[in-house]
């Protein structure tokens, strides 16, 4: 468990953050300056705090109290950043190895074999990096990383390069990254959709503060926690794949209430983690029938928050979880929206896109 507090004041801006980082992928959330670098520099080594105090157990890696600054080069961290900083003239293997030659000859060592069969790169290996796509070449950065035997990751924004279809690539050896190594991840981001798919932990920042922090489905189904714009923001639910259907949908079972997606590739009896954007769930004081939407879930108000404008953040809990729905002010006073009032959230199935529906984590 990583230990994180830290103070620091910039010109016009002060960072004042305490959290902690248990294992799989904690990710620090929010909007562009609300400190997110920040923390991963400090934690690097790249930012001497004013204060603070960076530990997990007997590993310490500052302690301002104690006058105690662990040099950045004995740290054992690996860093992922936007692009992946491949040497031009190394192949993929001797760019591997160079991460593999940092590694302590006393460290638990990551096998190279392991590392390029899960990233998926064997047929990559005799190439150079002015042959790779972008995210070919985040997949060989990520495994530099690994093979470094770090004792924590650290991914600063490591898909804000790329376009969306190579996101949609990269995710998913994300995901196999947090499944099938023990290395604790921190991983920066603003996108509300790779939150959801990745984070085992979300620490949700703003304006240098620590807003809440939690797991995924509790951070992101809590409608004060605002991304970075009304559009990002959705809930995350927990479901279990059931089948495949001929006409091209998957369907599944959402806490017993059946939901219909476009088709994944994932097999029946998986469990995965569904991210439902707010914008695209209307709400209905009773069961509505002849639409043409098929998702229907029946749920309560759990809080309706606004902040001002022409719109509002209605939160629900369903039988598959928390749910938020984002609808006009006018329209949650002609409802009667307010904690503990009965409704129906309503999900048309195409609204899902591929990129929110990934791996339990």
């Amino acid at each position: 468990m990583l230990q994180v507090t830290l103070r620091h004041a910039f010109p016009g801006f002060a960072l004042d953050v305490r959290f902690e980082a248990p294992p799989g992928v904690t990710v620090l959330f929010g909007r562009s300056g609300s400190g997110k670098t920040t923390i991963v520099n400090a934690v690097a080594g790249l930012l001497r705090p004013d204060e603070g105090r960076i530990a997990a157990g007997d590993w310490i890696l500052l302690d301002t109290a104690r006058g105690r600054r662990l040099p950045t080069h004995r740290r054992r961290l690996g860093y992922i950043f936007q692009e992946g900083r491949l040497f031009p003239h190394l192949t993929v293997r001797q760019n591997l190895l160079f991460g593999r030659w940092f590694a302590p000859k006393d460290a638990p060592r990551e096998d190279m074999g392991h590392v390029v069969d899960l990233l998926g790169i064997g047929h990559l290996l005799d190439r150079r990096p002015g042959a790779l796509s972008g995210g070919e070449k985040q997949r060989v950065a990520i495994g530099r990383a690994l093979l470094s035997a770090p004792r924590l990751i650290l991914a600063d924004e490591p898909l804000a390069a790329l376009d969306e279809d190579r996101k949609a690539e990269i995710l998913p050896y994300f995901e196999r990254l947090r499944d099938e190594v023990s290395v604790p991840i921190l991983y920066v981001s603003h996108s509300a959709y790779e939150v959801a798919r990745l984070a085992t932990t979300v620490v949700a920042l703003k304006d240098g503060r620590v807003l809440r922090q939690g797991p995924a489905a509790q951070v992101l189904g809590d409608p004060s926690v605002t991304p970075a714009g009304a559009r990002e923001a959705g809930a995350v639910i927990a479901a279990r794949v059931v089948a495949h259907h001929a006409d091209g949908l998957t369907e599944l079972s959402a806490g017993g209430v059946p939901l219909f997606l476009p088709r994944t590739d994932l097999a029946p009896g998986s469990p995965v983690r569904v991210r439902i954007a707010a914008h695209d769930v209307l709400l209905a004081r009773t069961r509505p029938e002849g639409l043409s939407a098929l998702n229907i879930l029946p749920g309560t108000v759990h809080e309706v928050r606004s902040r001002g404008g022409p719109g509002a953040m209605v939160a629900l809990d369903t039988p598959a979880g928390r749910v938020l729905s984002r609808i006009t002010r006018r329209s949650a006073q002609a409802l009667g929206l307010e904690p503990g009032v009965a409704v129906h959230a309503v999900v048309k199935s195409v609204s899902v896109a591929p990129q929110d529906v990934g791996g339990p984590g």
